[in-house]
Formats: C-alpha cells, sequence, structure tokens
C-alpha cells in the first residue's frame, strides 16, 4: 500500500473502453518487464497482442531459470538480486494485475552498507519522510560528521535539494557523478555509502554515470519520496515470479512466443512485418522492448525502419561495464546475524552480498534439508576477468563473512553478462525516447529516456505503459494513468533554500 500522499497520478489520454479493439494487432518484441508492460495494457484494451522473447523464459534481466544442483536439486537460478522499492509504483501496478495483494513479494528489514574500514549505514528505523529520511540517515552514519557538513559546498549541492525532470537533466547531465560529488565536496568515506552504492546499481563506475542520473536517483530513493528507503524482495525464484502474469495475458487473449528472437521489422503496408526465428508476424503497431544490444541488431538489419539520424542514435547507445553474479551453495549456514542482503563500499570488485535462504522458498527449503545456505555475491563494473572477478568476490566474501571461509562450497554458478545500459555524461539528449520518427513504432526499456523521475525497474515499467498509451491513444482507446514521485523537489523549504544558494552561484 502506498504510504505517500505527495505521490503524482500522471492521467492517460481519455478515449473509447476499447471494444472492437481486437482488430487492431501489435507485435510486443521483448519480454522483460518493459515488454510484459505494454502487452499488458495493450491487452487490457482489447488489442490483439503477440509478445515475442528471445530466451525461453519471460522476465528479461529480472528474469529465471532452473538448475540442477549436484545433489539432483533443480532450482532457481537467475541474473542475480533485484530490489522493489515501494516508489516503483508503475512496476507494481503491473505486478498487481495477477497478484492484487502483492503477495509474492516481502519486506527486507534492513539492508546495511559497511565499507573497507568496517564502518556501517543502515536504514533500521529511519524515517520515511524527507527531509528527515535523509537528515537522520546522515546524522546516524559513521561516515558523515558535523565538521564534514560544514565543508559541503551548499551552492553545488542545492541540485540535490530541488530536483526536477527534466531540468536536472539539462543542468547537470554534463558532468559525471565523481565531478560533481567533488564539487559538492562531500566526504570521501560518505560518498562510498551513501552514493557509490547507488550509482553502482546502474552497473557503472561513478566517473561513466551521468550527474543528472545520480540526482534524481537521490530524489526517488531520499527526498522525493516517503515511501521509505527499505524495499521488497521476492519470496519465489524469478523462474516462477512471471507465470501469474504470463496467464493473466493469456486470459486476455495474448499470445506468448518464447524462444522466437526478433530480427528484423519492415514497413508493411499501412503497418509492419515483423521477422521472428521461423516466422513473421503482421501488425499495426509494434512496441520494441529490446535490451540495448538486442535494439542495436534489430534495427541494423531492418534498413527501412526510421530516419538516418535516429538509426544512428540507436547504434551509439553504450552498454554498461559486464557484471557477475556468484551464487553459491554452501554445505553449512552463514551466521543468523547476518543480514538477506548487504550493500558494500570501496571492496572492490564486490558489491553487494545476498543471503537467499532468508527470503527465496527454493533456497530456504534447501538450506533445511543440507543444513547449509545459498549465497549470492554481486560485482558490477567489473574490470577483470570472469574467473579472476568471481575469484575475488569469493575472497571479500570470506574477509566479511568469516564463517563461510571453512564452508565447502556443494555447487557453484557464475553469470557473466553485459548487456545493461549506460547513462554517461552528455548522454540525456542522444537517449531514444518512447515515440520514434516511424508512425505506430514505439520504444520501451530501461535504457529508454522519458522525462519523469523514475530508474532501473521503474523506467522500464513506466516507459511500457507510456509506449502503449501512446499507440492506444492514436487510434481513441483510453490509456492507463502513471504513478510517480514528485516531479520535483517536495519540500517547499528546500527549494526555497536551493534557488536563494542558485541565486548566489
Amino acid at each position: 500500500m502506498s504510504r505517500d500522499r505527495r505521490r503524482v497520478v500522471h492521467r492517460a489520454p481519455r478515449g473509447s473502453s476499447g471494444s472492437g479493439a481486437r482488430t487492431r494487432r501489435v507485435v510486443v518484441a521483448g519480454g522483460g518487464i518493459a515488454g510484459l508492460t505494454a502487452a499488458v495494457a495493450l491487452a487490457e484494451r482489447g488489442v490483439d497482442v503477440d509478445l515475442l522473447e528471445r530466451e525461453p523464459y519471460l522476465g528479461g534481466r529480472v528474469g529465471g531459470w532452473t538448475t540442477t544442483l549436484p545433489d539432483g536439486t533443480e532450482t532457481g537460478m537467475s541474473r542475480g538480486f533485484h530490489a522493489f522499492f515501494r516508489q516503483y509504483y508503475n512496476l507494481r501496478a503491473l505486478l498487481r494485475r495477477a497478484d492484487p495483494a502483492l503477495d509474492v513479494l516481502t519486506p527486507v528489514a534492513d539492508y546495511p552498507l559497511v565499507d573497507a574500514h568496517g564502518r556501517a549505514d543502515s536504514f533500521r528505523r529511519v524515517p520515511r519522510t524527507p527531509p528527515w529520511s535523509a537528515l537522520v540517515f546522515a546524522l546516524r552514519s559513521p561516515t558523515f560528521t558535523t565538521l564534514d557538513l560544514l565543508r559541503v559546498d551548499r551552492r553545488a549541492a542545492a541540485a540535490l535539494l530541488d530536483v526536477r525532470v527534466p531540468r536536472t537533466y539539462h543542468a547537470l547531465d554534463h558532468l559525471d557523478a565523481r565531478e560533481f560529488l567533488d564539487r559538492v565536496r562531500f566526504p570521501d568515506a560518505a560518498r562510498h555509502l551513501a552514493f557509490d552504492v547507488f550509482s553502482r546499481s546502474f552497473f557503472a563506475p561513478p566517473e561513466d554515470l551521468s550527474a543528472a542520473e545520480l540526482a534524481v536517483m537521490f530524489h526517488l530513493y531520499f527526498l522525493g519520496s516517503a515511501e521509505g528507503l527499505l524495499f521488497d524482495v521476492p519470496r519465489e525464484p524469478f523462474h516462477r515470479l512471471w507465470d501469474p502474469l504470463a496467464a493473466y495475458l493469456r486470459r486476455h487473449g495474448a499470445r506468448l512466443h518464447l524462444a522466437h528472437p526478433v530480427e528484423s521489422v519492415e514497413p508493411h503496408g499501412k503497418g509492419f512485418r515483423v521477422h521472428a526465428t521461423d516466422r513473421a508476424f503482421d501488425a499495426d503497431a509494434v512496441v520494441l522492448a529490446l535490451d540495448t544490444r538486442g535494439l542495436h541488431r534489430v534495427v541494423e538489419a531492418s534498413p527501412e525502419l526510421g530516419t538516418r539520424d535516429w538509426r544512428e542514435t540507436i547504434a551509439a547507445q553504450p552498454t554498461a561495464p559486464p557484471f557477475l553474479v556468484r551464487r553459491l551453495w554452501l554445505d553449512r549456514p552463514v551466521e543468523a546475524r547476518r543480514p538477506a542482503f548487504l550493500a558494500t563500499g570501496g571492496l572492490p570488485p564486490l558489491d553487494n552480498v545476498s543471503v537467499l535462504d532468508r527470503y527465496d522458498r527454493d533456497a530456504q527449503r534447501w538450506a533445511r534439508r543440507s543444513g547449509g545456505s545459498v549465497v549470492e555475491l554481486h560485482a558490477y563494473a567489473a574490470t577483470g576477468d570472469r574467473d579472476a572477478t568471481a575469484g575475488d568476490a569469493l575472497a571479500r566474501l570470506h574477509a566479511l563473512y568469516p564463517e563461510t571461509r571453512a564452508a565447502e562450497i556443494v555447487a557453484d554458478r557464475v553469470e557473466w553478462r553485459a548487456d545493461c545500459p549506460l547513462f554517461p555524461p552528455g548522454g540525456y539528449t542522444r537517449r531514444p525516447t518512447v515515440t520514434t520518427p516511424v508512425a505506430g513504432l514505439m520504444l520501451a526499456g530501461d535504457g529508454v529516456r522519458t522525462d519523469l523521475p523514475v530508474a532501473l525497474m521503474e523506467r522500464a515499467a513506466t516507459t511500457g505503459w507510456q509506449a502503449a498509451n501512446r499507440i492506444l491513444g492514436a487510434w481513441g482507446i483510453a490509456g492507463h494513468d502513471l504513478t510517480t514521485v514528485p516531479v520535483r523537489g517536495r519540500s517547499a523549504v528546500l527549494r526555497r533554500l536551493a534557488g536563494r544558494l542558485s541565486d548566489q552561484a
């Protein structure tokens, strides 16, 4: 249940209820969050939907599959932990379609942040309402002293007090996150915990991340929302998370084609012809909800699609450095005091540790039966190769959780990927938007620009709703309302302060 009374509802264009829309056909390319959202939004309005997904499972980067352990156990595996924050309104609206009470999610009591010197921050008992949430967090932090606060450049920091989208992008996108924090004179120790952890959730080091993205994320989690700083995680492994939504889509007449990668799209008559592995689909409209590299491939293979400038924009979109997920099934439990999720700062290459048997039912069953534990390590923006990163991450685990040194590794799975979008300095104006130069062709995904205060999974869901709304609006059919945190600083006092500080600059 949403707690923030200042959340903003963005009304969709009004129109008909969609009766008779079954004569309209849309192909959605990509079965991740963005594609699933677009497909749901269209199918609910009676549109005839074909959803094509490259993998044999749904969910995209939040999808999963099964793996068989040496003891014969078939269990879930994925590309790693994801945090479902409570201000992810549009993602939660998607999940509620098949799970109205969101029973699939369970809260994480805390997620401590620890640095190389053993200093730890915690979100437990931090107020939900800004600015008290950020203030109490800073005052309780062992890395942020009163002297540090006095040293902060208040004029530079004013940009964080009144974040506005898209104005903040125009003001800060030319800077990288590290340069911006240098200008603010944010203390090094505190930035490892207060900012680097969040910047690396974009799978990039701070010097490769736009300062505007960092500021918007600070607004989304700290000063713009009263939903709190804690999050929920799925009780079920990801290979089962999306099954109810797949059933919901089928009940609404949508057809799901798994292991059917889209190869190209061509204008055809008054619509499109979408070429997949073994067949073609004709459609009145198309949503390309693909990852960055998938979008590169499809557009490159579709020479008649779009303008030269647009095609060059797509081709120029960068991907983030590789990241590693290593999941370990250990023959003994980690200590009971270990949290479900621990974030780290200044401990490369390790960025976080998850103890899956604290919340994942598959992992819990295995741990109870074996007497062991299931631990997952994440290393974002890796600079070494796969094997070196995996080994170094394990060494960090042993240092942080010494009881794991003596544990035997019963099973070990490593995922090494490099397919997440990058949000570099200066990239905002060069990022593709939901609409394209081609009528009826839309984009969706976490790498797609939208002028709303959203990020990561929530950006994927939001652009999925927007892509569907654009198509529905063109046909005179009612769209779906969206909800976000406030689109500017929520505190009038902080806004006035930011204005005065900016005037002094």
